[in-house]
């Protein structure tokens, strides 16, 4: 009998509820529990470091976000309270920044340290001193990538099978609406690929340090910090070098020898997988830097434009009427001024403010891009969400005296929630085009240098797109198309699988699982 089949025996058939508590349910059946805990925690432990940054980073986002609303809310009265605020909010986000450069300098299996591919030749001819094993710096870099991407991709699978054990053994209710989208994308092989994509970028803005051959803060932030060997052949030793001064002549302008092509070495023994920018700086490194802040920005924007129009669609089905035409009206207001326009004229004003500060200026582009994009994801929502606020179980719960944030959250929600991934999937992608456009743009807008930026990298690279130096801008070009395209596809799988021509689901189903 399946893991499913018994779980449905031992807690009362299909469709049926079970209203113990989950520590009793675990207690009860312990072991599929325990086994995905124990792998669970070799997984985090041997990534101890860089999960503690990616939380700690998100912490920091948290803090900003939450102290800038009540900074611009209490500045419309007391601009020294205002102040106040403000100093609470460097000392947080400093004390944040301290425990990250502490967690990140925790050894991790996959480290940089570990499998290190920054080395130089001891002469003509080799061998290779410092990089792993003696290897060449391309093998040694290619066998971390490698590896990184076995961890990530089986620690996603393992997140996913996390759930599958939840549903299976310890969820209350046996069916949900999110069981069928999750059935149907198993055999959708255009939505699959839209999947493997976002992991791929979830995991270059992850793990973004490791893959890259060097560092963003050696080679893009403080490029005269510190300095590194290679081998020179003009002398026959070897020599040491400020990474600032090696970018200086390693530049890719497509004119005579000035060009670093993808998967080549410089002059300084240095493997460049991309090539190298204008100014000389390692194209892959600005690659992954720019995947990280990017992913944030979006991520940052979609979710703020989901939960408002969540809720927004949530109030206007349940309340209707004047609530309805309410929110209508404030999202046509919104609607009708051009994202663009809003986007040049706010980070214009603020340009001297702390906000735009926060994450090198995305926070504020962050915060304009929700403001702007939730009028879309409501208008997208709002009609399954009038619909399910007419349904039979709705009426049922209102009869039984529940209260509405308890019917919007348990009985309406579930079926809202898959629309709103599809929408909300197909609009990162424009968020992820308008962030570029601004980088590409320049002249303060953006994300502020020295921070990698797609856009940016294109904008430098224009001019030498017809001449050697063509990977500048044509490589951010094809990770910004590969990325989009990942995402609607990803949005076109959810779409046809919450289709409603091809579900199967009862009104039986629908009741038992609008409580899950």
């Amino acid at each position: 009998m399946c893991a499913n089949s018994t779980n449905e025996a031992t807690r009362g058939g299909p469709f049926q509820r079970d209203e113990s508590s989950l520590r009793a349910r675990i207690a009860e059946n312990p072991r599929p529990a325990i086994r995905w805990a124990t792998v669970a925690g070799l997984l985090l432990l041997v990534e101890l470091g860089a999960f503690l940054g990616g939380v700690l980073t998100l912490l920091d986002a948290l803090v900003m976000g939450i102290t800038a609303f009540f900074d611009v809310l209490i500045g419309l009265v007391s601009p020294g309270a205002s102040q106040a605020i403000v100093g609470v909010q460097q000392g947080l986000s400093n004390a944040i920044s301290g425990f990250r450069e502490v967690a990140e300098s925790l050894p991790t299996l996959l480290s940089r340290q570990l499998i290190p591919n920054q080395g130089h030749l001891a002469g003509a001819d080799g061998p290779w001193v410092g990089t792993f094993l003696g290897l060449e710096p391309a093998f040694a870099w290619a066998l971390r990538v490698l590896l990184v991407l076995v961890y990530a991709l089986f620690a996603f699978y393992w997140i996913f099978q996390g759930w599958l054990i939840y549903r299976n053994n310890y969820r209350r209710a046996n069916w949900a609406p999110s069981d069928d989208i999750v059935n149907k994308l198993r055999n959708h092989r255009w939505g699959q690929f839209g999947i493997l994509i976002v992991l791929l970028f979830l995991t270059m803005a992850l793990f973004g340090s490791t893959l890259s051959p060097t560092t963003v803060s050696q080679n893009i932030q403080s490029p005269y910090g510190s300095e590194i060997q290679f081998y020179s052949e003009e002398s026959g030793q070897v020599e040491s070098i400020t990474p600032g001064d090696a970018n200086f002549n390693s530049k890719s302008k497509g004119a005579g020898d000035q060009n670093v092509a993808p998967f080549s070495y410089d002059q300084y023994n240095r493997y460049h997988p991309f090539g190298t920018l204008p100014n000389g700086r390692d194209l892959f490194t600005f690659m992954m830097g720019g995947a990280r802040i990017t992913l944030i920005v979006a991520g940052l924007s979609i979710g703020l434009s989901a939960l408002l129009a969540m809720v927004f669609s949530m109030l206007s089905a349940y309340y209707s009427g004047s609530v309805d035409l309410g929110i209508l009206t404030t999202a046509d207001g919104i609607v009708s001024v051009p994202q663009l326009l809003l986007l040049i004229m706010v980070s214009a004003v603020f340009a001297n403010h702390w906000l735009a500060g926060v994450l090198d200026g995305g926070f504020l582009l962050a915060l304009i891009f929700a403001f702007t994009g939730w009028p879309g994801l409501w208008r997208a929502v709002r009609g399954p969400a009038l619909q399910v606020a007419q349904e039979e179980w709705v009426d049922a719960a209102k009869s039984f005296g529940q209260r509405p944030r308890v019917i919007m959250r348990k009985h309406m929600f579930p079926y809202v929630m898959g629309y709103l991934l599809v929408y909300a999937s197909m609009s990162v992608g424009g968020i992820i085009i308008g962030l570029a456009a601004l980088s590409f743009l320049g002249n303060g807008l953006g994300i502020s240098p020295p921070t990698p930026a797609w856009g940016r990298a294109i904008s430098q690279g224009q001019s030498y797109v017809a001449g050697p130096s063509w990977h500048i801008s044509l490589i951010p070009g094809l990770m910004i198309v590969i990325l989009v395209t990942g995402l609607n596809a990803l949005g076109d799988g959810l779409r046809d699988a919450i289709d409603p021509e091809t579900e199967s689901s009862t009104g039986e189903q629908a009741a038992a699982g609008g409580g899950a």
